[in-house]
């Protein structure tokens, strides 16, 4: 029997989230499994993965053969590390100590880098907020300004208007009213 350790999609549809599982190669893809080994979350900005390293490393040290998402999920938590070190302790090349002494760097070193690039992508963030707030405060200024110089602009038209209004105000004329009286007269 082939053993596996590769990805089993669960989520939703454009929100997948996957098991790490170690399987049989000859079951389906989201089908029967021996052992779940952690998660894999793509969605997240880095990508969050939850891996149990013993378990990844035993099944490593089974014979179980890594698809290709599943050798650099494993590359990047340190199991392939793991099992290449044990192999060099059962040669007697290393000592278990000098082997979780250089594995213990290597994550510290792998942590400070994920950090880095969280600090980074959360600095982009605030700048580009930053910007984006900026960018809205000129545009409600210049929106203001806008509506003021209307705002004067009708004023002044009004205040034309009731000028030529006053100007041209047509002198009353008594004359229809005296042909009202000469009707009735007549009448």
């Amino acid at each position: 029997m082939s053993v596996k350790i590769r990805l089993q999609r669960h989520g939703k549809k454009q929100k997948p989230f996957y098991w790490i599982v170690a399987a049989d190669a000859r079951a389906k893809r989201d089908g029967r499994f021996l052992e779940k080994l952690g998660t894999y979350n793509p969605n997240t900005n880095p990508a969050t993965i939850d891996l149990n390293l013993d378990k990844a490393v035993q099944w490593l040290h089974n014979g179980a053969q890594p698809t290709d998402t599943a050798r650099a999920i494993l590359s990047y938590k340190g199991a392939l590390l793991k099992h290449h070190l044990d192999g060099g302790i059962r040669k007697g090349a290393l000592t278990q100590e000098q082997a979780d002494a250089k594995l213990a760097a290597w994550i510290e070193e792998k942590a400070g880098k994920v950090d880095a690039k969280k600090d980074g992508l959360s600095k982009k963030q605030a700048e580009a907020k930053a910007k984006a707030l900026k960018a809205e405060v000129a545009a409600n200024e210049k929106r203001a300004n806008a509506a003021a110089e209307a705002a004067k602009a009708l004023e002044a038209e009004a205040a034309a208007e009731e000028e030529v209004a006053v100007e041209e105000t047509p002198a009353v004329e008594e004359a229809p009213a005296t042909d009202e009286a000469s009707e009735q007269t007549e009448a």
